[in-house]
């Protein structure tokens, strides 16, 4: 038995490192139906099961992209798809190089008894929903959870019962043999400044931590998907990107052990560009404990979305957009990054 898990714990290390390899990063495209219906909506397309897939298959199958994007977070709908050659979207990423994963949790509910708190649920048969995404491909897995800041909150209670949600979750992933991604968002919502997110993030992070050494999840075979540092979408506070990357560094220094293999940024509210110049940031600080890499979903997708338009004519031109910004996160993960590239990129018809 001992000889089985230490075998387990191996693969589910040497996947996560895959997942982090230098220059690469993960694509989220693991939106709800509902989050997917408000993007195809900013571009007038109806959100069809039909429609969905045409624009995940755009994704997928993206010349070069590979280069950049290391793995893929799936929705439940979409593991079950195909392409049009009937080649099923976990088997199709996987000829490329690129590891399908899989997100587990059912979303966030209110927290009983606690106004403007969330807990995230899906914990109820998830370890026969883990076995059966193994089945289909996946590799990996994803859960999140959120935190709202003000002056108060979140309360212990929110941050404890989260953290230990978010544990149990990645025991039963590393139990069925898949790499859980680890995702606690404090949220950008507010007028809270830079200094009160390092504090919640670095309370969070250390809560979290705590319950993964107590529910026995092995560091080396996880990765953390957090937010950055950054004050509040209402904040008058005015930040710059070493600003952001220094700040954000000092708080997981502290709590990240050096263990866990990377770190995975959630681009959350933030713009395409400027979540690949603070990635950039961070990484031109130099040599770090972990592997400071992205798993984007709108940072990535929002240029796509408005040059498909939802037509079949635009889809070159969709692809064109989605290799930009997977390259320019690219060169972000080497500190390499400039403003010049989001120009200088070379279009071909």
């Amino acid at each position: 038995m001992k000889d089985k898990l230490r075998h387990n714990i191996t693969d589910l290390a040497l996947t996560a490192l895959d997942l982090v390899a230098p220059g690469k990063g993960i694509l989220a495209a693991d939106e709800s139906e509902g989050t997917i219906e408000k993007r195809f909506n900013t571009i007038g397309v109806e959100s069809t099961a039909e429609n969905r897939r045409a624009y995940r298959q755009l994704l997928f199958t993206t010349p070069n992209v590979e280069e950049a994007i290391s793995g893929v977070i799936l929705f439940d709908e979409t593991i079950h798809q195909a392409a049009d050659n009937g080649r099923p979207f976990p088997q199709l990423l996987q000829d490329r190089g690129i590891i399908p994963g899989i997100k587990v949790d059912k979303g966030k509910i209110d927290l009983p008894g606690f106004d403007g708190e969330k807990v995230t649920e899906g914990l109820d048969g998830l370890n026969g929903r883990l076995a059966h995404y193994r089945e289909l491909g996946a590799r990996f897995a994803k859960w999140r959870a959120v935190y709202t800041i003000d002056d108060y909150l979140p309360t212990h209670t929110c941050i404890q019962v989260n953290a230990h949600a978010l544990a149990r979750y990645a025991a039963l992933c590393q139990a069925n043999g898949l790499v859980p991604i680890v995702e606690p968002e404090v949220l950008m919502n507010g007028d809270h400044g830079l200094d009160r997110c390092e504090v919640v993030t670095g309370a969070v992070l250390q809560a979290v931590f705590a319950e993964l050494l107590a529910q026995g999840v092995a560091y080396e075979g996880m990765l953390l998907k957090p937010n950055m540092v950054l004050p509040g979408q209402d904040s008058p506070e005015q930040v710059t990107a070493e600003e952001v990357a220094a700040a954000t560094l000092r708080c997981f220094r502290r709590v990240v052990p050096a263990a866990v293999p990377g770190i995975v940024f959630l681009s959350g509210g933030q713009g395409p560009e400027e979540a690949t110049e603070r990635l950039n940031a961070m990484n031109a600080q130099g040599s770090q404990p972990w592997e400071l890499s992205f798993s984007f979903g709108r940072a990535l997708q929002e240029p796509v979305l408005q040059a498909w338009q939802g037509q079949a004519e635009n889809v070159s031109q969709a692809q064109q957009r989605f290799l930009q910004r997977a390259m320019c996160n690219r060169a972000a993960r080497r500190g390499d990054y400039g403003s010049e590239m989001e120009e200088a990129w070379p279009l071909v018809g």
